[in-house]
């Protein structure tokens, strides 16, 4: 199939992209960043936008950058190629180092983009995960002003989030992990690259062999990203064990609020849900444990 009709636009500066958005905020208007989701929507006619903003000439807006504290802005036109190769996103982000080359194929690495994986809002996405597991915290612009929100908050539902018909992310602001934290991002697949049944990314932080933070997000199991605070508030103040994580797991799978299809059943995703969250907890603290920030 193709597309229907559009009015196709072509901005060549983030001030005429964001009065573009501005002037057409009372129609339906649509944002091409890599195209990997949007470009089927389009294709199948599940998605009729009468406007279509392309913000591929952007280039203020691919960057990754170290900033003085040790954490990271990242521009929302960063190909995920570019986070899978950067030597920052490796030092400052392993987390997101982990979780990016599990994102498609190299193809869509190579074209799509952090900031238009977090507007699209999949739940089963990486990105969407691993940010509200890092506390990152997203920059959104009008033609009028700026605001942060955190990724935790971003989306409201599948395919939905805060943003206002005329805003869109512009700047992605991961903060640094702390020392003696461990990273893992593991997730089930029924092949490499295809969407996720159920991910788990876990942050852990070890102090004199007790655990001084936790931060679990799981993904494919609720319309958005779940942050499993209960888990969470389990392990701090505790040393880590296999019957803590088993609870931990426990815990995290009950909060989660998962659907049935073709993939697995509701039942099947709450399992896997316990399962992950309790194997990434083991590899969190076996990395956490060898030194450093991993």
């Amino acid at each position: 199939m193709k597309p229907a009709r559009f009015e196709y636009h072509a901005p060549e500066s983030v001030d005429q992209a964001l009065g573009l958005l501005n002037d057409l905020r009372e129609d339906d208007v649509k944002i091409l960043a890599g195209g990997q989701s949007l470009m089927p929507l389009l294709n199948m006619r599940l998605a009729r936008p009468r406007h279509l903003v392309d913000i591929n000439g952007l280039r203020e807006l691919a960057y990754v950058k170290a900033d003085t504290a040790g954490g990271l802005a990242i521009g929302a036109m960063t190909r995920h190629r570019a986070l899978e190769r950067s030597p920052d996103v490796a030092r400052a982000a392993p987390l997101l180092a982990e979780a990016v080359p599990l994102i498609g194929d190299r193809q869509i690495r190579f074209r799509g983009t952090i900031g238009g994986s977090l507007a699209h809002a999949d739940p089963v996405a990486e990105i969407p995960t691993v940010a509200a597991a890092l506390d990152a915290e997203l920059v959104l612009a009008s033609a009028h002003r700026r605001r942060t929100v955190q990724a935790v908050d971003f989306p409201l539902g599948v395919l939905t989030t805060v943003l206002e018909p005329n805003e869109m992310v512009i700047e992605i602001r991961i903060p640094p992990p702390s020392p003696g934290t461990g990273f893992a991002f593991l997730e089930l697949t029924r092949q490499h690259g295809a969407f996720a049944i159920v991910s788990a990314a876990v942050a852990l932080t070890l102090e004199r062999r007790t655990i001084a933070a936790s931060r679990i997000c799981l993904g494919g199991i609720a319309p958005t990203p779940l942050r499993a605070s209960r888990a969470e508030t389990l392990l701090v103040g505790a040393q880590p064990s296999a019957s803590l994580f088993a609870e931990a797991g426990r815990l995290a799978a009950a909060d989660s609020d998962p659907e049935g299809d073709v993939h697995g059943s509701a039942a099947y995703r709450r399992e896997m849900a316990e399962v992950f969250t309790r194997r990434a907890l083991h590899l969190a603290r076996d990395r956490a444990q060898g030194g450093g920030v991993r």
